[in-house]
């Protein structure tokens, strides 16, 4: 089964139906004031960090962040080398 991970800013019930309605699970932890909680996975959740160093580490390429290539294939290829010596890097 697929997971949907988002965070607090996406805890609705609305929201929370239709990614259920989708065949996903979701993975949002709940706003401090929600009156019935839902259970998440923390282990899931924790995963999310990781997505999201990885964007942040891509913005760090100014013709990524600020997407210069007009063709969808130029940009893609700037994300690859972007990535490339990103990992290299590290």
């Amino acid at each position: 089964m697929s997971a949907l991970i988002g965070d607090k800013g996406y805890d609705g019930d609305g929201f929370r139906a239709e990614i259920v309605n989708r065949g996903a699970k979701p993975v949002i932890p709940n706003k401090s004031n929600r009156v019935t909680f839902h259970n998440f996975s923390k282990r899931i959740y924790k995963g999310r960090n990781v997505i999201e160093r990885c964007f942040c580490r891509l913005k760090d390429f100014r013709r990524v962040a600020t997407r210069y290539d007009k063709l969808a294939r130029n940009f893609l290829a700037a994300v690859h080398i972007a990535a490339i010596v990103a990992y290299w890097i590290n």
